[in-house]
Order: structure tokens, then C-alpha cells, then sequence
């Protein structure tokens, strides 16, 4: 058994909001460091929780949310790295992963201390869950490769807080590994 998990945040995007075009680039560019954490978590048998804005919707589930992203604007950034079917998912609602989210409570019943994080978007989401996690005593590791920005300055300096202010290890893609805590 691992304490290990990867929280893949927000990657089920329909692209059809205000920043979409000043994300879009710099998903394309972490898009193969996602799917290759997945893969190697996946390889690892580390679970993968997916924790998705649900749009307002609060109706949907995870597959509706998954079909909806295929039929945004740009499903090329959805469908290779879709949930498969061992994947665990938390519907969210503001910037937090932990915020009003079941997320804690499955984490503490998979014995997880670790959590490793990619996903969009660094400056609001990624750094919002980073808080939270610390001020729940999880271990967090991020590889500065795998998450998305909007802003490329206010996501460099969100990475710097991070591991400065909230213990947060950057980890290079190259270095990760679920083996072991980095």
C-alpha cells in the first residue's frame, strides 16, 4: 500500500471561459507531463483522484463533466488524459480541492501523506489547494512541468510560495517517481 496519491486538478476544462485563450497554450505545453505522471502512477498502483470544478452543474456527475470537456472547444487537451476506469473523482465547486469537498476524508480513509499535484491553474487552483493541504499536514510535491498557468508570472511566483510558505517540493518530471516520497 502507497500513502501516495495523485490529484489531477481541474484537467476536465470545456475551454469556454473568460481565460480560455490565455490557458490554452500553456496546457498544450504540460499536456505530456500530465498524461506521463498518470502513467507512472497508474504503472505504480497510486491511486489517481481527479478533482474537477463542476461548472455550476449540480446535477452532473463525473461523466457528464468528461463528455461535456470532449465536446469543448479543445477535446485534444481532454482525451489523453481522461479518467480510466480505476480513477477516484471529487466534484468541487471554488478554487480549493479540499474547499466543502469529500476530498480529506477519502484521502485519510486511502492512508494518503502525500500527495503529488498537476493539473490548471497554477496561480489560482493548484496554489489555493497547495494552502489548503499544508494547513492539513499533507505532503505535497509538484512537478512545475505538469501544471498549467494563465498568467506566467503570477504562476512563477505561486510556485515560489509554494515551496517557500507551504512546503511544497518541485520536483522535476525527470526526478518523480511513486516509489517513494521525493
Amino acid at each position: 500500500m502507497t500513502d501516495t496519491a495523485l490529484i489531477v486538478i481541474d484537467m476536465l476544462n470545456t475551454y469556454e471561459h473568460e481565460d480560455a485563450d490565455a490557458l490554452v497554450p500553456s496546457v498544450h505545453d504540460a499536456l505530456s507531463a500530465v498524461q506521463e505522471l498518470l502513467k507512472r502512477a497508474r504503472n505504480a498502483s497510486v491511486p489517481v483522484i481527479y478533482v474537477n470544478d463542476n461548472f455550476g452543474q449540480w446535477r452532473s456527475h463525473h461523466g457528464e463533466l468528461l463528455e461535456a470537456a470532449l465536446a469543448g472547444r479543445h477535446p485534444e487537451l481532454v482525451e489523453p488524459i481522461a479518467p480510466d476506469e480505476d480513477s477516484l473523482f471529487v466534484l468541487k465547486a471554488r478554487h480549493s480541492v479540499f474547499y466543502e469537498t469529500p476530498l480529506n476524508y477519502l484521502l485519510r480513509q486511502l492512508g494518503v501523506q502525500h500527495l503529488v499535484r498537476c493539473g490548471q491553474v497554477t496561480e489560482q487552483c493548484i496554489l489555493y489547494s497547495a494552502l489548503d493541504a499544508h494547513i492539513r499536514h499533507f505532503d505535497v510535491s509538484i512537478t512545475p512541468q505538469a501544471v498549467a498557468h494563465i498568467d506566467p508570472e503570477l504562476a512563477d511566483a505561486a510556485l515560489r510560495m509554494m515551496e517557500t510558505n507551504m512546503s511544497t517540493t518541485l520536483v522535476p518530471l525527470d526526478d518523480l517517481t511513486f516509489d517513494q516520497n521525493p
